[in-house]
């Protein structure tokens, strides 16, 4: 498919939240954000990976945590993007320690407002991504989808794709030879539903506080 025209300039960043650092190795929650971007871009979205774990992305629920923190460039990247993508392999039944961390750092987007009362997340829209070797996909996205919006973001109809492989198995995303059909058509329609709804918040933002 070629790429569509994106005359909004749109631009999308993901954020990987797998436990393993690059110089660890490959990361299935990579392979399916990939899947996303490709998809993306042919609605003509730029968009960028970022592996959280090669960043210190110190603990606390403020957007500046002091010396050697890193999450006050990654929140300037958030910020500054109209889609976010959250990726996320499932540990547990639950999303990553390092997922959960950037969510907690996203917290602060609760009192950070503009001159209306309006979150400066507000206008973003983000969707999720989730990888894993067992049930638990739909637990897992919802939990994002609830922590997105309570910080701010708006997220379309169906704004997840996910991949579980079977209970018990050796089996990770990264290692199909082949994207199931599913998996595809699933992360098209994120794509399609994603990038229209930033359209229309891009052209027609939230109201303020009267």
């Amino acid at each position: 498919m070629t790429a569509s025209k994106n005359p909004d300039g749109l631009t999308a960043i993901a954020l990987n939240a797998t436990l393993k650092t690059s110089a660890n190795g490959a990361s299935s929650t990579q392979s399916m954000l990939k899947l996303v971007l490709d998809q993306l871009a042919h609605h003509g979205v730029a968009g960028e990976v970022v592996r959280l774990a090669d960043h210190d992305i110190k603990p606390g629920v403020t957007s500046d945590e002091g010396e050697g923190d890193a999450w006050p460039e990654l929140r300037r990247r958030i910020l500054a993007a109209d889609i976010l993508i959250l990726g996320t392999p499932i540990w547990l039944g639950q999303p990553s320690s390092v997922c959960k961390r950037a969510l907690e750092r996203m917290d602060a987007f609760l009192s950070e407002t503009d001159d209306e009362g309006r979150m400066v997340s507000y206008g973003r829209v983000a969707a999720v991504a989730v990888v894993g070797n067992e049930d638990g996909a739909h637990h897992v996205s919802a939990e994002l989808y609830q922590a997105l919006n309570d910080v701010g973001f708006t997220l379309a109809p169906n704004a997840v794709a996910y991949w579980v492989g079977e209970a018990m198995g050796s089996v990770d995303f990264q290692d199909l030879k082949t994207v199931p059909d599913k998996v595809s058509s699933t992360a098209a329609m994120l794509a399609r539903n994603t990038v229209h709804l930033a359209r229309l918040l891009k052209d027609n933002a939230y109201p303020g506080e009267a």
